[in-house]
């Protein structure tokens, strides 16, 4: 069972997930009363429906024992969400993997300004980030029209040019970069991370 299929049955009879068969007989009684279909006031056809499964599930000791596993692995993604949610070093790290990637693409930009794009796969390299993550900040960066997508990746637009310099700006305040990074300095390489950082291989 899906979390977009999964109908909450204790929400649905009003009752606590500990309510007894009692209580889960006395709160559906009252509440078919107002949404039954004969009802000319209340009546819900849908409601009433969703209330005669909320029932019987709920009443049926083995079925209940089924529902409650599912239920309680939806309560714990619901909660790791809000837990996430609530974080602020998500965000800070969301905002530095969009200045380096605002970064890389005015990088490329300035070198070719016809061969402007850079692909997915590329993308995920420099920046270490998984497809399914990168995907979330592409989709945000196109929102606001600071990059475009093409037929071979991604390209920077004049409006992500005039966010690249105050995205440098933050990038400069630290520039530590992942550990991939470090292995590539040892290697005589430079990975771009600001509109200045250019200039290609190291000639030290």
């Amino acid at each position: 069972m899906t979390e977009k299929s999964f109908v909450d049955y204790y929400e649905v009879l009003q009752i606590s997930p500990n309510a007894d068969t009692e209580t889960i007989e006395r709160m559906f009684r009252h509440l078919a009363k107002r949404v039954h279909p004969d009802n000319p006031g209340t009546g819900d056809v849908d409601k009433f429906r969703i209330l005669v499964d909320a029932n019987r599930v709920l009443s049926d000791p083995e079925q209940r024992a089924a529902y409650d596993v599912d239920y309680q692995e939806v309560r714990a993604n619901e909660w790791s969400l809000a837990e996430e949610a609530t974080g602020v070093s998500g965000y800070e790290d969301d905002q530095f993997l969009r200045d380096r990637l605002l970064s890389l693409l005015y990088v490329q930009r300035r070198r070719d300004v016809e061969k402007a794009t850079i692909g997915n796969v590329e993308l995920e390299r420099l920046l270490s980030c998984p497809p399914a993550h990168l995907e979330f900040h592409m989709w945000y960066l196109k929102e606001k029209k600071l990059v475009e997508r093409t037929s071979r990746g991604f390209a920077i637009t004049a409006l992500g040019i005039d966010e690249a310099e105050p995205a440098r700006n933050r990038l400069s305040r630290d520039r530590l970069l992942p550990e991939r990074a470090s292995g590539a300095s040892e290697a005589g390489q430079r990975i771009p991370i600001g509109p200045g950082d250019d200039e290609g291989p190291s000639r030290a």
